[in-house]
């Protein structure tokens, strides 16, 4: 089932006399399940792709039907319900409160649902933190996590509403190689689950850990590729930590 279709998606921007061609009439599906990667160098329209899948933008012309909606011809508020009910964000900075709890944030999203009870809201967070290995950790503020547990809670976040897809923009850009691995593990555990996952990346050993890779140049669709030999990245985890250990064997000996 495709929970996303693009048809003929354009994106144009007028900046003084001149027409910028973000997007030329890109087709594309996402069924159920994917990981999808997106690619392609600055200026190749990823930025504009990746607003307009998010409902953050509109196309100047083309269709986007999103979990069976078209999305490009919705009101404001309808927009703005299917951003919130069918999309979940995970951003390369995290972006959570600073002064709110690992809960607290998870459950923001929540807010914004009609008739949800508190109590519910509460249990959905909890739930979500579980399920990215932070259950003990529910009440921890930013500040008392590393970098990965702090990506977590996002990608927390990010599934709270069981939305339709989940969107990461660089989401590991922050991260250092170790806690880089330990996101793209839990990915890769979610979408074994059968959460359908689109990463914006420009880098080319992460979207090896992904089922599928769509390349953009000047806004069009160069390549679409199925990922053949998918790598693993608890495998690679491991790896690493095991070069890691031996490095420290001998700088200790020394």
């Amino acid at each position: 089932m495709a929970i996303i279709e693009l048809a003929g998606i354009k994106r144009h921007y007028t900046v003084g006399d001149i027409v910028v061609k973000a997007l030329r009439g890109l087709d594309l599906k996402v069924e159920e399940g994917e990981f999808l990667a997106i690619m392609g160098p600055s200026g190749s329209g990823k930025s504009t792709l990746m607003n307009i899948l998010g409902c953050l933008d509109k196309p100047t012309a083309g269709s986007y039907v999103l979990d069976g909606l078209e999305t490009s011809t919705a009101g404001a508020d309808a927009f703005a319900e299917i951003r919130n009910s069918k999309i979940g964000f995970v951003f390369q900075g995290f972006n959570l409160l600073s002064r709110t709890s690992a809960i607290e944030n998870v459950e923001l999203p929540l807010f914004y649902k009609r008739g949800a009870k508190r109590k519910d809201q509460r249990d959905l967070a909890r739930a979500a933190l579980e399920e990215v290995g932070l259950g003990q950790r529910v009440h921890h503020m930013p500040s008392q996590l590393s970098g990965g547990q702090q990506q977590r809670v996002a990608i927390a976040r990010a599934m709270v509403t069981d939305p339709a897809f989940i969107l990461a923009d660089e989401p590991t850009g922050n991260l250092d190689t170790e806690m880089t691995l330990e996101i793209m593990t839990l990915f890769q555990d979610l979408n074994d689950r059968g959460k359908t996952i689109i990463m914006v990346t420009h880098e080319p050993e992460l979207a090896v850990y992904c089922k599928r890779i769509i390349t953009l140049r000047d806004g069009s669709l160069v390549s679409d590729e199925a990922v053949e030999k998918r790598a693993r990245a608890a495998d690679s985890a491991a790896a690493w930590k095991e070069r890691n250990a031996l490095i420290a064997a001998k700088e200790a000996s020394a």
